[in-house]
């Protein structure tokens, strides 16, 4: 878990960094000044609003113990066994089976299911994936998440402003045009790469987190095996920023290429979901039955 914590903070502070090199790019002293300024107000906006950009990107909405009485227990008694306090309970009317949890802290986090994830799927499946993103909520993952999408979107905003001041001379200076160029179409794609690494990341310690809480993987591997299969016959539309957020990746994955390096796990915001399920069923947990 240590090795992941310690990639994760590099990984934000690349994020970093190159948020502020792209404000020299294009104002050089001054645009370093703008880089962290904005760095730190979307930081600041991401962990104030991270929840309600969540909620809207899913069309969910919030429910109450009466409105979902079974779901709403089932949250309240794993969040005692975790030690967290309750978080909000929402649903969205997705029809593929998924789930993201999101909020600035454990204590205004907010955990939500699709209808496809609660009205397909066996109990102790859901169980299994509701400690996982309650996992994500007591790692704090789910505000480290939203800060690193946060400064993405930055990023792509400030290369294209980079892009348009290196087509039309915007800086008078020594600085190359076409190397300005170059820098500021490959900044969102290495962003992109960052924030991805990022989530990847934190999935195997919330999966692990799961599996201690509940005292087996089993659950947790068999739901991840079906939802595999049913997020490919369901699509989703949702905002790519907020895809990092679900335990599925609910976009379409890029399709695996035999041979050579695997493109398709460089550029997904999950690990695979076969690994996932390997680590899980190869976990032996003290006290768990045999």
């Amino acid at each position: 878990m240590f090795t992941n914590t310690l990639k994760t903070f590099t990984l934000l502070a690349g994020l970093g960094g190159l948020l502020v090199a792209i404000g020299g790019l294009i104002g050089g002293q001054s645009g370093l000044l703008i880089g962290l300024l904005l760095g730190v107000g979307v930081v600041g906006f991401s962990y104030w609003n991270s929840h309600k950009l969540a909620l809207r990107a899913a069309r969910a909405s919030v429910v109450t113990e009466a409105q979902a009485p079974e779901l709403y227990r089932m949250v309240a008694s794993l969040a005692q066994r975790a030690g967290l306090p309750m978080p909000t309970v929402a649903v969205s009317p997705s029809d593929q089976p998924n789930a993201f949890a999101t909020g600035r802290n454990p204590e205004h986090a907010v955990v939500c299911v699709t209808q496809g994830l609660w009205q397909n799927m066996p109990r102790d499946e859901i169980e299994g994936v509701l400690a996982h993103e309650l996992m994500h909520v007591r790692h704090r993952d789910i505000l480290i998440g939203s800060v690193a999408a946060a400064i993405g979107t930055a990023i792509s905003a400030l290369a294209n402003m980079a892009m348009f001041s290196a087509m039309f001379g915007g800086r008078d200076d020594d600085n190359n045009p076409i190397g300005a160029l170059l820098v500021a179409m490959l900044a969102p794609l290495a962003a992109g790469l960052m924030q991805m690494a990022v989530s990847r990341s934190r999935e195997f310690d919330a999966d692990r987190g799961a599996a201690e809480l509940l005292g087996t993987g089993e659950p947790l591997a068999r739901a991840l095996q079906r939802i595999e299969v049913l997020a490919k016959r369901r699509p989703m539309a949702v905002n790519p920023n907020q895809a990092y957020a679900w335990i599925h990746n609910p976009l379409s994955e890029m399709p695996r290429r035999r041979g050579g390096p695997d493109m398709a796990r460089l550029f997904s915001t999950h690990p695979a979901t076969d690994e996932r399920i390997a680590r899980l069923r190869a976990m032996r947990i003290s006290g768990a039955a045999d």
